[in-house]
């Protein structure tokens, strides 16, 4: 994890879980995933990201637990839980080293982790690492990648609007695409907005 503080690693965990399912499938499988800096990564898109996954990123210490009390209260008044309280750095512990498969052994791991990863790493390379990791469709990786596949231009160059339906896309990269997320977008953009960007 120390590593982790200057460079961004080769590869990771989820990136190897699509590769091993897509050969068990006896499917193709190709990655696009080309890191980069934070300074070429638009503004737009560092904003849209944390308003759309995690809007107290900035004042939490890998777990939110106002968010947590939120989804209990919401689990307990309807007897169902609509949405996460996975924080960005929960969710980059869960990329690097663990997997996309839900289990309480995950789970435990990751909170082991994530405290770690807070005390080890500042909330702007956890954000970098985060946006050049994660997967934003089948085989693409990290937001350089997914500027080229879906806007055919660099991360730097992403727009406010394009940067919301990327954001949009983050909860289910292998089903959702940019064009589909108007209405999760203007959600987003209302809460950069909010927010202050």
């Amino acid at each position: 994890m120390v590593l982790c503080r200057w460079s961004t690693p080769p590869t990771t965990s989820v990136q190897i879980q699509r590769r091993v399912q897509a050969w068990l499938a006896g499917q193709p499988y190709s990655k696009q995933y080309d890191p980069v800096p934070m300074s070429q990564i638009s503004l737009s898109l560092q904003h849209a990201v944390v308003a759309a996954e995690d809007t107290r990123f900035f004042q939490h210490r890998g777990f939110d637990w106002v968010e947590v009390e939120k989804v209990m209260e919401e689990r307990n008044e309807s007897g169902h839980i609509s949405r996460g309280a996975s924080t960005i750095t929960q969710q980059l512990v869960k990329n690097l080293f663990l997997s996309t498969e839900r289990s309480f052994v995950r789970k435990g791991i990751e909170a082991s982790l994530v405290p770690v990863m807070e005390a080890v790493l500042t909330k702007d390379r956890i954000l970098n690492l985060y946006l050049n990791v994660i997967e934003w469709g089948p085989g693409v990786y990290g937001v350089q990648a997914a500027s080229e596949h879906y806007y055919q231009k660099d991360a730097s160059r992403v727009s406010r609007a394009e940067a919301a339906r990327l954001a949009a896309v983050i909860p289910a990269p292998l089903h959702r695409r940019p064009t589909q997320m108007g209405g999760y977008a203007a959600e987003i953009l209302a809460r950069m907005t909010t927010m202050g960007w």
